[in-house]
């Protein structure tokens, strides 16, 4: 089983861990499209047009079965790429989803995530499907803080208190009563220590590892997973500034990153 992941970045490979942790013996391929992110400034249908390029090149590499990492591309591309490749997709907002409907017991969740994922309201959407009322809020500062690699940073355990206090507010005024907070954005489970620490009262959804077991769960019916547990990492620009910066994502050493060009 070769499973392929895709990012616009190095934060989906905090998904390929909690993958590589459920499924050890599966073959992955990651993609991270650096050269053409951030994806949250593109309009729908150029994100869509990227999102399926990347789709197409992991089947072309052998994926069988392909997980969007991205919180924008699932939010606003997923459709498209169901319709672009052969092989089962799964969106990390659809597993965030379910996962918060499993866990919540007062049916009001609270979403934290990018700019450009709150904006969609695909959280919000997901989660009203399946009765959940949901809270979104944008959370712009934290990608960069992790990818600078201040985690335990007093800057940016402030930024994280005045986030998720304005946060608790607003559910107050909005007369939500709150009891589960989703991780919308897959650089912020690098923070979720932090984040439970500050909110101790809420169930924490990890959007990575209940990707992951989702997966687990889907392909375990279908098929015995074989494989030798190989790993091929891909990035559309700067390999080494990927190696280097998705090290600490993936919390083990990438040794080698193969470039590619998918156009503009």
């Amino acid at each position: 089983m070769r499973i392929g992941v895709f990012d616009s970045g190095v934060g989906g490979l905090t998904v390929l861990g909690a993958l590589m942790r459920q499924l050890p013996a599966a073959d992955y391929i990651y993609l991270g499209d650096t050269a053409r992110l951030p994806y949250g400034s593109k309009s729908q249908a150029t994100i869509a047009r990227y999102a399926v390029s990347s789709a197409r090149f992991l089947v072309e590499e052998g994926a069988e079965f392909l997980v969007i990492a991205c919180n924008t591309a699932s939010a606003l591309a997923l459709d498209a790429i169901k319709d672009a490749v052969r092989v089962p997709v799964l969106g990390v907002i659809e597993t965030g989803a379910n996962a918060a409907q499993a866990s919540s017991e007062t049916g009001d969740v609270l979403v934290i995530a990018t700019d450009a994922t709150v904006q969609s309201h695909a959280y919000k959407a997901a989660c009203g499907e399946r009765g959940l009322r949901a809270f979104e809020k944008a959370c712009p500062l934290l990608v960069p803080l992790v990818e600078e690699g201040w985690i335990e940073h007093p800057v940016t355990l402030e930024v994280l208190r005045i986030y998720l206090l304005e946060l608790l507010e607003q559910a107050r005024q909005a007369q939500l009563t709150p009891d589960t907070l989703v991780l919308g954005c897959t650089h912020y489970p690098l923070l979720r220590t932090q984040i439970e620490r500050t909110v101790p009262a809420l169930r924490v959804i990890d959007s990575a590892e209940v990707t992951a077991l989702q997966v687990a769960a889907a392909l375990n019916e279908e098929t015995e997973i074989r494989g030798a547990g190989l790993r091929r990492f891909y990035a559309t620009d700067s390999a080494n500034k990927f190696r280097h910066l998705g090290t600490r994502f993936l919390g083990e050493t990438i040794d080698g990153v193969g470039l590619v060009d998918l156009g503009g």
